[in-house]
């Protein structure tokens, strides 16, 4: 399988559109992680609790959309979005959705 954010599968022609394939996911970080996270934000150092959760998020949401093309039978995804939104009453939660396009390749010529 090939997935690209381009329109094009470089040296390939797209046969057939199969449709939009969505992969979502939405993780929330415990509490406890919550209070370190603040501690760690004043001092200026990276979050690891966070980048773990939205890691984590990224994967789980692109591995559904990849299945959602299995499904289907592509060759490929193209047109590839990833998009990201802080979710919750304090923002605790990561939201991310993938969207692309499965399609079919024509056979490469030799």
């Amino acid at each position: 399988m090939i997935y690209t954010t381009s329109d094009i599968v470089e040296g390939r022609e797209i046969a057939e559109y199969l449709g939009i394939v969505v992969g979502k996911a939405v993780k929330g970080v415990v509490f406890v992680r919550d209070i370190f996270a603040k501690v760690r934000d004043v001092v200026g150092g990276r979050v690891k609790s966070y980048e773990k959760e939205l890691e984590s998020a990224i994967e789980a949401a692109f591995n559904e959309m990849a299945e959602a093309a299995q499904k289907l039978n592509a060759d490929a995804v193209v047109g590839i979005r990833c998009d990201l939104e802080a979710l919750g009453e304090k923002g605790t939660l990561v939201g991310v959705v993938f969207t692309g396009t499965a399609v079919r390749l024509r056979d490469a010529e030799h």
